[in-house]
């Protein structure tokens, strides 16, 4: 069983960044593929990026490219979302997710949910 709690989310301008983290319990936290999906009032949950447990790969969104980075540190137990120049399209409530072994941009192929941390940009 793995829990995942999230952290970092906050009110921030557009154009200003913030820094998720999510950390994770138990000891096979390098076995799990890991990824950050948020979702909006009215919308269905979508991907946002994520990760291999070398970290050797990463996925991001078409919309977040080039201003989200995902990382992990394996011996925190902890995946990060660092997201600069924000949007106030990126407002909604993110989650993280663990995956055995590889990594998807599938929220149905998650196993492991947090309970997400709201985001909200304002214009």
């Amino acid at each position: 069983q793995v829990q995942l709690v999230e952290s970092g989310g906050g009110l921030v301008q557009a154009g200003g960044s913030l820094r998720l983290s999510c950390a994770s319990s138990g000891r096979t936290f390098s076995t799990y593929a890991m990824g950050w999906f948020r979702q909006a009032p009215g919308k269905e949950r979508e991907f946002v990026a994520a990760i291999s447990r070398s970290s050797r790969t990463t996925y991001y969104a078409d919309s977040v490219k080039g201003r989200f980075t995902i990382s992990r540190d394996n011996a925190k137990n902890t995946v990060y979302l660092q997201m600069n120049s924000l949007k106030p399209e990126d407002t909604a409530i993110y989650y993280c997710a663990a995956r055995t072994l590889l990594l998807s941009t599938s929220p149905g192929e998650y196993n492991y949910w947090g309970q997400g941390t709201q985001v909200t940009v304002s214009s």
